[in-house]
C-alpha cells in the first residue's frame, strides 16, 4: 500500500539516452530519496559496483525470486533478466520515503499497475542518430548489440504515451532541472 506522502517516481529512457547521468544527479540534489537498485543477471560492466549499480545475482535466482512473487516488475531484456524488488518499494513507501526508479518500458508498464500513482518520466534522446553516437562512444556493446538496442529504442519511444512526463536529454543541464522541477512539484504537493 502507498502512502500519501510518499512517491514513486520512474524515469525510464532507452538504452544510451542518459537516464543513469540523470538519475545520479537527481539523487544529489534530494538527499531524502531513496534509488531502487535494480536486480540484474547480465555480467558486471566496468566501473560499476555490486548493489550501487545493480544487484548482480544468477539466472537461478532470479527465476526462484518470479516464482517467489518477489518482483514488484521484472523483464528479460538483451538475454538478460532485470527486475525491482516488491519488498523494498513497499517498505520504503510504508516509511514515507521518496523512490526512484530507473527502468524500462516493460518494467513501468508493470509498476504501474502494481502501484498507480507512481509518477512515470520518460527521458528522449534529442534523435536515434545521437543516440547510436552516445551507444558507440559508450564502448560496452558490439556492433550487433547496438543495432539491436537501437531498433529497441525505437519501440520503447513509440511508446511514450504510456508516460505523465516526457524530457528530451539534450543538453544535461537543462534536463536536470527539468527533472527535479518535476520531483519537487510531486514532492510538496503531500
Amino acid at each position: 500500500m502507498q502512502s500519501k506522502s510518499a512517491h514513486l517516481f520512474i524515469i525510464a529512457a532507452p538504452s544510451g539516452a542518459g537516464k543513469t547521468t540523470l538519475r545520479r544527479e537527481v539523487l544529489k540534489r534530494f538527499s531524502d530519496m531513496i534509488y531502487s537498485v535494480s536486480y540484474t543477471t547480465r555480467p558486471l560492466r566496468n566501473g560499476e559496483q555490486e548493489g550501487v549499480d545493480y544487484h548482480f545475482i544468477t539466472t537461478g535466482d532470479f527465476e526462484t525470486g518470479i516464482t517467489a512473487g518477489k518482483w514488484a516488475e521484472w523483464a528479460l531484456v538483451h538475454g538478460n533478466y532485470y527486475g525491482t524488488s516488491a519488498d523494498f518499494l513497499d517498505k520504503g513507501l510504508a516509511d514515507g520515503r521518496d523512490i526512484l526508479l530507473d527502468i524500462d518500458v516493460q518494467g513501468t508498464r508493470q509498476i504501474l499497475e502494481h502501484y498507480p500513482s507512481s509518477v512515470a518520466i520518460f527521458i528522449l534522446p534529442p534523435s536515434l542518430e545521437v543516440l547510436q553516437q552516445r551507444l558507440i562512444a559508450r564502448g560496452t556493446d558490439s556492433a550487433e548489440s547496438i543495432a539491436v538496442r537501437l531498433q529497441n529504442a525505437e519501440k520503447e519511444m513509440a511508446q511514450q504515451d504510456l508516460y505523465h512526463h516526457v524530457i528530451i536529454n539534450d543538453e544535461l543541464s537543462k534536463a536536470v532541472s527539468e527533472l527535479v522541477s518535476i520531483i519537487e512539484h510531486y514532492s510538496s504537493s503531500h
